[in-house]
């Protein structure tokens, strides 16, 4: 049975459990109820879904992100393009192959995770040393989008045999009111293994570019 993890809580992802060749971060979270009755349907038709975007930065062993590849303008900012350390909906495919995005859900709907980034840690090169994960809400601010008004959002860790090894689960805390990027969690080597923490850690900008900031050489 996986473990539900609690805010700082680590478990060890240990080789002897599981199948670490592949293993799937997933991302999940509920559509907003749409408002009911007759000033709901003329209101509620044109409020936007919520689009969730998953993020992982792949740092080295001074916490930074040494490769941010080719810079391209994207929405409107200067962000990593392609070949990166970062894993997004924009750079799908890390250059060495031990990481992936699944492809980006623009609404949440359906069961089971909405979005999914795969590392294999059993591949994974020793200059990475953590691999943290987390959510943006898309266009959160110009929509009046936050954490606080997204319901059911956890991210769940699934080893190749599609075994959970661990949950942890963001309800509506009033912590999360007015944010719109949350650091769910992250992987991270302890002697010949690594460990899984879950973070919470949450920020009001809608834009993982913000955080990127400091996670970055200074003359980058």
């Amino acid at each position: 049975m996986a473990i539900n993890l609690k805010k700082g809580q680590t478990i060890d992802l240990s080789k002897d459990t599981y199948n670490l060749s592949k293993v799937t971060l997933g991302l999940g979270w509920d559509v907003r109820q749409k408002k009911k009755g007759f000033l709901g349907g003329l209101l509620g038709s044109n409020e936007p879904d919520f689009d969730l975007d998953a993020i992982a930065f792949m740092l080295d062993e001074n916490g930074k992100v040494a490769n941010l590849g080719q810079v391209a303008n994207h929405r409107g900012r200067q962000v990593v393009l392609v070949n990166s350390d970062v894993i997004f909906f924009n750079n799908l495919r890390h250059p060495e192959g031990v990481a992936f995005h699944t492809g980006d859900n623009l609404t949440g709907d359906g069961d089971g995770d909405d979005e999914q980034i795969v590392v294999m840690l059993n591949q994974m090169p020793a200059r990475y040393h953590r691999i943290i994960f987390m959510a943006c809400i898309y266009q959160g601010t110009a929509r009046s989008q936050h954490f606080g008004l997204v319901d059911n959002a956890y991210i769940r860790a699934v080893d190749a045999n599609g075994k959970e090894m661990a949950r942890f689960n963001l309800s509506n805390d009033p912590e999360y009111n007015l944010m719109r990027t949350v650091v769910f969690g992250e992987v991270y080597r302890r002697g010949d293994g690594w460990k899984f923490r879950a973070l919470g850690n949450a920020h009001p900008s809608d834009s993982f570019g913000d955080i990127l900031k400091d996670y970055v050489y200074q003359n980058t």
